[in-house]
């Protein structure tokens, strides 16, 4: 067989790769609230042996990944463990497309130390601080920035402690971060979402702070200048099914109600 012949057959044989139908499998980013990361991992694995789509989340306080996004980094979807959040991303211009509530959550305080009472109760005849001793501090997300430590403060705030617990805060990157001070007892105790607490074998939970001491805590879903991304708009939809929401629910977190009252209509769909 000549050079020439040999030439041809590698020529055709690319042609026929190029114009055969494309195989590849689509992918996608989703920037998530890293207390979401135990549950979203496991819908993601759910979902992904259903579909041929390779999904890459992205785990990171809720002000962390909005700034980030705002400057360029991939993102088809954000999950957000706020509503401010989200609204300050569509605040710089970002294209923020179907926008829904998605998912909440309870404020905890937790402790991994058995010194420390089995229960204790945010707001009750007790102050928080009374758990700590000379020095310690209370695990937090940052009140700056983190939503789990923006509503830490408001709940502090409302119960009239925040003064007294402001300048004792260990303050985390993110929830995670504020967990893992407790977990590793660098902390007696911190306050986390109620969803981290569960996911955690080190720490036990000594109460929930009241829900009306502070903002709901409401995770917005978005499509992030992907509403023409036939992928992007299937996991969305996927996210708020029946499934994923029972994915979320084992993990902790309280569907929103325009979620259920969307499943109770594709119930009664003939």
């Amino acid at each position: 067989m000549t050079s020439h012949v040999i030439h041809g057959a590698i020529l055709a044989a690319a042609f026929v790769l190029l114009s055969g139908p494309a195989q590849a499998t689509e992918r996608l980013h989703i920037a998530a609230a890293a207390s979401l990361t135990d549950a979203l991992n496991e819908a993601i694995s759910v979902y992904q042996a259903e579909h041929d789509v390779q999904v890459t989340p992205v785990y990171a306080s809720s002000s962390t990944l909005a700034r980030q996004i705002a400057n360029g980094s991939p993102a088809d979807l954000f999950l957000s463990a706020n509503v401010a959040w989200m609204d300050w991303l569509e605040n710089q211009g970002v294209s923020v497309q179907q926008r829904r509530n998605l998912l909440h959550n309870r404020l905890a305080l937790v402790s991994a130390r058995d010194t420390l009472p089995e229960r204790f109760t945010p707001g009750g005849e007790l102050p928080v601080i009374s758990l700590l001793q000379d020095r310690e501090r209370l695990s937090v997300g940052d009140p700056d920035h983190v939503p789990a430590g923006i509503y830490t403060q408001q709940a502090l705030e409302a119960l009239g402690e925040w003064n007294a617990l402001a300048p004792r805060l260990a303050r985390g990157g993110d929830v995670r971060a504020a967990l893992t001070l407790v977990e590793r007892q660098e902390t007696p105790v911190g306050v986390v979402y109620q969803t981290d607490a569960l996911a955690s074998d080190a720490v036990r939970i000594l109460g929930l702070f009241p829900a009306d001491s502070h903002a709901p805590i409401t995770y917005p879903i978005a499509l992030i200048d992907a509403e023409h991304n036939e992928a992007a708009v299937a996991l969305k939809a996927w996210l708020a099914s029946e499934d994923a929401l029972e994915i979320f629910t084992r993990y902790g977190f309280t569907p929103d109600d325009t979620a259920m009252e969307n499943k109770a209509l594709e119930n009664k769909t003939p």
